[in-house]
């Protein structure tokens, strides 16, 4: 079945909802130009709202361990995404060091993006393909972007792995028709604002790319 990954929440009846809906992991963002920014009480508070199997990632972007730190001694993470322009040994390092599995984000826009995948492949445990973003964005994900999908399709990347970028209710099944991505993340595309989460939009594309999942047996 599909993975689904929900991303960005700051709301303690989302994460609720996101859980009993099934999403497999919900996301608290440690970016402070992001919009969808929380500090690490704030999401050690909201982590006691993640229920069942679905499971915590904090996103970050170029973090220093200190900010790492920082934040698991506030929140029990339970994937670290690295959303920004880490190296592969930095990505396993990280892993290392904190004993925490790794996902990392690879900005695509064009074939030759994909270059860098064998490298990532060994360093991290997962990994996401998310649109790139345009020159000047200020954050490198929930831009609401989308890349050419097509450029997915027999891509061996033998590790764990979700698409992002742009997704929403609307697309989300023809996304994964396209690609076969064995999981997908949203955060823009259920959004009535940045951080704020659409009930009906959250619960549609849940339902969708579950029902996806199901249908493709």
């Amino acid at each position: 079945m599909t993975l689904v990954k929900i991303c960005g929440l700051k709301e303690p009846a989302r994460i609720v909802q996101a859980c009993e809906a099934g999403a497999d992991f919900v996301g608290f963002v440690f970016f402070p130009p992001s919009r969808r920014n929380v500090m690490p009480h704030e999401a050690g508070e909201l982590a006691r709202h993640v229920t069942g199997q679905t499971r915590t990632v904090g996103l970050f972007v170029n973090p220093d361990d200190h900010l790492l730190e920082t934040v698991l001694m506030s929140v029990a993470l339970d994937v670290i995404q690295l959303h920004g322009e880490e190296k592969p040994e930095r990505v396993a390092e990280i892993g290392l060091r904190f004993g925490v599995e790794t996902l990392k984000a690879l900005p695509v826009a064009v074939a030759e993006d994909l270059a860098v995948l064998p490298a990532y492949r060994d360093a991290a445990d997962m990994l996401l393909f998310d649109a790139k973003p345009l020159p000047g964005a200020a954050q490198p994900g929930g831009n609401g972007l989308a890349f050419d999908w097509r450029l997915l399709q027999g891509l061996d990347v033998r590790k764990p792995w979700l698409l992002a970028g742009g997704l929403s209710p609307d697309n989300v099944e023809a996304a994964l028709a396209m690609t076969g991505a064995p999981g997908v993340d949203v955060s823009s595309g259920v959004e009535i604002s940045p951080g704020v989460k659409d009930p009906a939009r959250l619960a549609d594309f849940i339902a969708k790319a579950k029902g996806f999942g199901r249908n493709d047996r």
